[in-house]
């Protein structure tokens, strides 16, 4: 089931690509060497699609060479007609809008916290690229699975780069009219779970494909922009952080990165292990300030989060426990997540370890596919037991306080409930 543009964070080194580098994604953010493509720009003859809503038009011009699967796609979808009559079920102002869920259409729901969770019955592999997720672009909602996209879509309010090349970007809006109904929509009184109070204003009352050469009021946008080559730091497998005062002994022969901060979810530091049956196992570590509140509130706040993933049926708490870590008050939450994805479905388990201590929260997450949690669990089990809080003296072993056996790490990303499950898709 496809829920909303974030899921559980972890990354996923993925091997199937049309371009010719290697992807990483962690939480909210992809570091990657990217294979230069070439953009045939619009031309008069091109299709674009209207979608004609309650709240006014809006015209998507499509990217084929970076995305020709998802354009194809998409423009089936609108031939079917799956869009009439479905809304805009999830808004967060200076975010982005979502929609596409056929779910979303009348009688097709028996209560609005089913919205978000529509497919059209298949999903299609990814088709990242190197387009930036600018205000205005249309990219494809998924599950934590690169491969999970099927109908629903979403489009960026306000530049969100922190989705860059995690997410598949396939169009953007292209006249004056599409950009003010998207900033009528964006600008809704929001209930709960990100749906609009008055959500009949975002209907889709109907969809048009017709020739570029057709739209009289087009806007000149130029080539959208594009990520620039980076290229990772790597870091040695004795890894320590002054600022964020604490040190670690990750894996052996394992990746070692501190991505860019560019959001709360992504992790101060990163370990990607070898590829497994799924994707990679990881070990991350997030540094995050209280602000005042306690362990148990912010337990509390992850696990209100994870509610709709556990009610949709997606999620699982396996054990949660409260315990102390180097005279630290901690908590230990075991979290199992089912991903389908269109060549079946996959467990993956998640182990969170959150220290607290002096206003901060220190998580260290393992993450890994059920079939091999407990093969690599003695890593993070080691990594767990080297890590020091520099600003006290610490303990020579720290694992008596850590269950024995499975377990699982929960790093979720929920934006605004801080990144959310496909968002959530998406």
């Amino acid at each position: 089931m496809q829920r909303s543009i974030f899921a559980m964070g972890f990354y996923v080194r993925e091997k199937k690509s049309p371009f010719m580098y290697s992807k990483l994604i962690v939480l909210g953010i992809v570091i990657f060497l990217i294979y230069p493509t070439n953009f045939a720009f619009a031309q008069e003859d091109d299709e674009v699609v209207i979608l004609y809503t309650k709240s006014g038009k809006m015209v998507i011009e499509f990217f084929p060479e970076d995305a020709p699967n998802h354009v194809d796609n998409f423009k089936k979808l609108v031939d079917n007609r799956t869009y009439y009559q479905t809304i805009f079920h999830r808004v967060i102002k200076d975010f982005m809008i979502q929609g596409g869920d056929p779910i979303t259409r009348p009688e097709q729901y028996d209560t609005p916290e089913q919205w978000g969770s529509g497919n059209p019955g298949y999903t299609i592999p990814a088709e990242f690229n190197d387009i930036k997720h600018n205000r205005g672009i249309v990219s494809m909602a998924r599950t934590a699975h690169p491969d999970s996209a099927g109908s629903q879509f979403f489009i960026v309010h306000k530049d969100s780069n922190f989705l860059d090349g995690q997410y598949t970007v396939f169009g953007r809006i292209i006249t004056q009219e599409s950009y003010d109904t998207l900033d009528k929509i964006a600008n809704l009184e929001i209930a709960t779970n990100n749906i609009p109070k008055n959500w009949g204003e975002t209907e889709i009352l109907d969809t048009e494909i017709v020739k570029r050469s057709e739209i009289p009021d087009l806007l000149d946008l130029g080539e959208p922009e594009r990520i620039e080559t980076q290229t990772p730091q790597l870091f040695e497998r004795e890894y320590s952080n002054e600022q964020l005062e604490f040190s670690l002994t990750f894996p052996e022969g394992w990746e070692i990165e501190e991505p860019t901060k560019t959001h709360p979810s992504v992790p101060d530091v990163i370990a990607i292990g070898p590829r497994g049956d799924e994707f990679n196992p990881t070990v991350s570590v997030s540094v995050s300030d209280s602000n005042g509140k306690s362990l148990e509130e912010r337990i509390a706040g992850l696990k209100n989060d994870l509610k709709i993933a556990i009610d949709a049926g997606q999620m699982e708490i396996l054990s949660e426990e409260k315990t102390t870590i180097q005279g630290n008050n901690a908590y230990i939450i075991n979290t199992k997540g089912i991903f389908v994805t269109e060549s079946g479905a996959f467990n993956v388990i998640f182990k969170e370890v959150t220290i607290e201590k002096a206003g901060k929260f220190y998580s260290l997450t393992y993450a890994n596919s059920e079939n091999d949690f407990e093969k690599d669990e003695k890593l993070f089990e080691d990594s767990l037991n080297s890590f020091k809080l520099l600003s006290q003296e610490v303990p020579s072993n720290v694992n008596d306080t850590t269950p024995e056996g499975g377990g699982c790490l929960i790093a979720t990303a929920t934006f605004g409930t801080e990144l959310a499950p496909q968002v959530q898709q998406l």
